[in-house]
């Protein structure tokens, strides 16, 4: 019975301890409520607060606002190949070879159908880093470039892989890159090099806030590993040919890129400085790409 009294004794005190230590005090102002140190507001940002925590209704907002990386994923391009032919045929030697008794191969002959020239790339993804208060920011990816290169004429030039080049006279060349044929006509002829690439771009957002279309604009470079190559071409005289292959493109693409758009809607380009072949001495010709991105950002 001793015991069960110093029990409750010792219950009593520390109740009455704890009612000193947190003495509840109920205060209203507007759509303030305030019990003792906790705090609770109807409108407004803050809804609860007490001296050890602040529950906010934008809380997960703010958390995703913190992030310094953001990630994009399956970004599409759609657009148009070509480019700046800066060859200097006079010297190319025999690295393009004609049928004796026709024209000499020239620039008109390398000319493009621009509107049968496509680009597509398809971005795995887009991570951005923020740099400065998300108006900032370091923008990179990984994905590939499609091309595809529609020669204008509709005849006469064939792409060579090696070896033994056969004219339709019977005579023959030893490793020509390009040839010239009088005989076969071509109602297509298309080149296509598509590409592993990696670019890396300074973006700039004016309105970098989420739920909100963000006018944005980046710029910087890109590396590209070429990883296939082919040409295909369809004759009356030997119906559709699909030659995977060798044609002496360079195997490394550097390009200077860019983008700027709205929202999801976003217009890209890309320019190469350098020859997109091996031998650009020979064939000094750079590549650059232009069209819509669809992107979340």
């Amino acid at each position: 019975m001793k015991q069960l009294n110093i029990l409750f004794v010792t219950v009593f005190l520390c109740l009455n301890a704890t009612a000193q230590t947190d003495t509840i005090e109920v205060k209203r102002k507007n759509d303030t409520l305030r019990i003792g140190s906790m705090i609770i507001i109807k409108k407004g940002k803050k809804i609860w607060e007490d001296s050890s925590s602040v529950i906010s209704n934008r809380d997960n907002f703010n958390k995703k606002q913190s992030s310094k990386i953001s990630t994009n994923w399956w970004i599409f391009d759609f657009g148009f190949s070509n480019y700046d032919d800066q060859t200097n045929y006079a010297n190319t030697g025999s690295y393009l070879v004609n049928r004796p008794g026709y024209p000499d191969i020239s620039k008109s002959d390398f000319k493009l159908r621009t509107g049968k020239s496509i680009n597509v790339n398809i971005w795995l993804f887009m991570q951005r880093i923020n740099l400065i208060k998300k108006n900032v920011n370091l923008k990179y990816g990984l994905g590939i470039e499609l091309n595809n290169y529609r020669y204008k004429s509709t005849s006469l030039l064939s792409y060579n892989e090696g070896g033994l080049i056969p004219y339709s006279a019977g005579m023959q060349t030893n490793s020509p890159f390009v040839y010239r044929d009088s005989v076969v006509k071509f109602t297509k002829n298309k080149l296509a090099a598509d590409y592993l690439t990696v670019p890396v771009m300074l973006n700039f957002s004016t309105t970098p806030k989420y739920k909100k279309p963000a006018f944005g604009f980046s710029a910087g470079v890109s590396i590209g590993y070429l990883y296939s190559q082919r040409n295909k071409q369809i004759s009356d005289e030997f119906g559709k040919l699909k030659n995977k292959g060798d044609y002496d493109l360079e195997k490394f693409k550097f390009s200077y890129v860019a983008e700027i758009g709205v929202g999801p809607v976003r217009v890209y380009g890309s320019y190469s400085p350098q020859s997109m072949y091996e031998k650009s001495t020979k064939m000094d010709i750079r590549p650059y790409n232009f069209g819509v991105r669809l992107s979340s950002w």
